[in-house]
C-alpha cells in the first residue's frame, strides 16, 4: 500500500492539466503525453540514457578486472577488500559529491597536481565521472559474487584440455559470470539515469538529465501533470530495461 497509493496518485495526474498557479485543474487531457515527444524533452532523455550508458560501461570495465582480483585474494585479504569497496557507502552521498567539487574545481587539488587551470566541472564528462565513483561498488559486488561461486575445477579443466587462458575466460567464466554482469550493469544505470544530485553539483546549468527535469516540473514549474507524465514514461522504460535485462540472464 505504501508504493501503490503514491504510484496511483502519480498516475491519476497524469490525465489531468495543471493549474493557473500551479498544482492540479482536474479536467481531462492527454496533452502531458504528447508533450513527452517534444524534441527537447527527447534531448534530454537521450542525454540521461547516453551518460547513463557510459558510466554503466565503464563501471563494467573496472568492475569485472577489481571483482576478479578480489575473488583471488586469500579470505583474509577478500574481506579487506570489500570493506574497502563499500567503505565509501558509510559516508554522506553530498558530502561525497561535494568532495569532487572541491578536486575539480579551478584551484582544486587535481589542477594544484598538473599545475594547470583546467576548467574540470560543469561538463557532461564530470557527471559521468560522479556517477561512476557513486556506483562503480554496485558493479563490483554482483560480479565479485558470480566469480566466487565459479568452480575452480571448470577453469582447470579447460586448460588441461590445451585451452589457454584467455580461451578459459571467454569460454568458461565470462559466460558463467555474465549474469553477475548483467545485474551490476542494472545497479548502475538504474540509479544513473534517474539522479539528479550529481548533474546538479557536478553538471551545473550546462547539463540537465532526466531526474532534474522531473524535479523542475514539480518543484519549480509546478507542473505536477507533466512531472507525473514525465515519472511514467521513466518508470516504464526501467521496467522495459529490467525485463530485457531478466530475458538475458535467462539466456546466459
Amino acid at each position: 500500500m505504501l508504493l501503490l497509493v503514491p504510484l496511483g496518485l502519480v498516475l491519476s495526474y497524469t490525465v489531468f492539466q495543471r493549474g493557473r498557479f500551479g498544482g492540479i485543474f482536474y479536467e481531462f487531457t492527454l496533452e502531458n503525453f504528447q508533450r513527452l515527444f517534444d524534441s527537447l524533452y527527447l534531448g534530454v532523455v537521450g542525454d540521461s540514457l547516453k551518460m547513463a550508458a557510459i558510466a554503466t560501461l565503464i563501471a563494467l570495465l573496472l568492475g569485472y578486472p577489481t571483482a576478479y582480483l578480489i575473488a583471488q585474494l586469500p579470505p583474509k585479504w577478500k574481506t579487506i577488500a570489500l570493506v574497502a569497496i563499500v567503505l565509501p557507502f558509510w559516508t554522506n552521498f553530498i558530502i561525497r559529491v561535494y568532495a569532487w567539487i572541491i578536486m575539480l574545481s579551478g584551484p582544486g587539488l587535481i589542477n594544484s597536481l598538473l599545475g594547470t587551470k583546467l576548467e574540470l566541472l560543469y561538463t557532461q564528462g564530470t557527471i559521468v565521472v560522479g556517477l561512476l565513483y557513486s556506483y562503480l561498488p554496485l558493479m563490483v559486488l554482483p560480479l565479485y559474487s558470480s566469480i566466487e561461486k565459479l568452480d575452480p575445477q571448470l577453469r582447470e579443466a579447460s586448460a588441461n584440455l590445451g585451452a589457454s587462458a584467455f580461451t578459459t575466460f571467454r569460454k568458461v567464466t565470462l559466460p558463467l559470470t555474465l549474469p553477475g554482469a548483467l545485474t551490476g550493469a542494472m545497479f548502475v544505470f538504474v540509479p544513473s539515469f534517474g539522479n539528479f544530485v550529481i548533474p546538479e553539483m557536478l553538471g551545473g546549468s550546462k547539463s540537465i538529465m532526466v531526474g532534474n527535469l522531473i524535479r523542475n516540473q514539480f518543484l519549480t514549474a509546478r507542473d505536477w501533470p507533466f512531472g507525473s507524465a514525465l515519472v511514467l514514461a521513466l518508470i516504464a522504460l526501467l521496467v522495459l530495461l529490467l525485463l530485457v535485462q531478466a530475458w538475458a540472464a535467462r539466456r546466459a
